[in-house]
């Protein structure tokens, strides 16, 4: 395995906008670092657990059945434009009383219909793991190393949400944010599209 081009693919992988990302930028704002616990676990934790059963032999399901890559589209969509409309009509400034309509189960189960996780998964295991030379070890390390990548990008994104607070201080600055985070959200459903 090359571990500096592994390394190199998951930077860009994981910290190039992208749903979680952004869902994530969108909940520290409005939520701050602590309520986005939640959704940076769901995150780092199932994407480690979709590498995990993709490492066990699933890939060879996706491989063999390309339609199922069109179902992960579709489901994924319809998730993402939910998603979409739940922070465009959001605009509180009032953390105790708007509901964070992001939790642990939502993203955990969202990364496995989520398309550019599943694809850059199915990448990944595909170009660093050799099913005939020390598959276990290089298995380990590569889930090891997406769930940190992980958890490295959604804190991130979820710190920029959380520092650019105090200059959105105010109610419309706040629903002018959330409208761009819904509107790039939805962007990603017409880039899956393209893909």
């Amino acid at each position: 395995m090359n571990l500096y081009s592994l390394i190199f693919l998951l930077t860009i992988a994981s910290f190039t906008p992208g749903p979680n990302n952004l869902l994530a930028s969108y909940s520290g704002l409005n939520f701050g670092f602590k309520r986005t616990l939640p959704l940076i676990h769901g995150v780092a934790l199932g994407w480690g657990s979709l590498l995990i059963l993709l490492c066990a032999g699933l890939i060879i399901i996706f491989q063999k059945y390309n339609f199922l890559q069109l179902y992960l589209k579709i489901f994924g969509s319809i998730f993402l434009l939910y998603m979409s409309y739940k922070i465009a009509i959001n605009s509180s400034l009032d953390n105790q009383k708007s509901t964070n309509p992001i939790t642990f189960t939502k993203m955990f189960f969202f990364q496995y219909i989520n398309p550019k996780g599943v694809l850059m998964s199915v990448v990944i295991i595909s170009s660093f793991i050799d099913i005939n030379s020390n598959y276990l070890y290089d298995a380990i390390i590569l889930i090891l190393l997406g769930i940190l990548f992980a958890y490295s990008s959604i804190i991130s994104w979820c710190l920029f949400g959380s520092l650019i607070r105090k200059f959105l201080n105010n109610k419309n600055k706040i629903k002018i944010f959330n409208y761009c985070m819904s509107l790039a959200l939805a962007g990603c459903v017409i880039m899956i599209w393209k893909v």
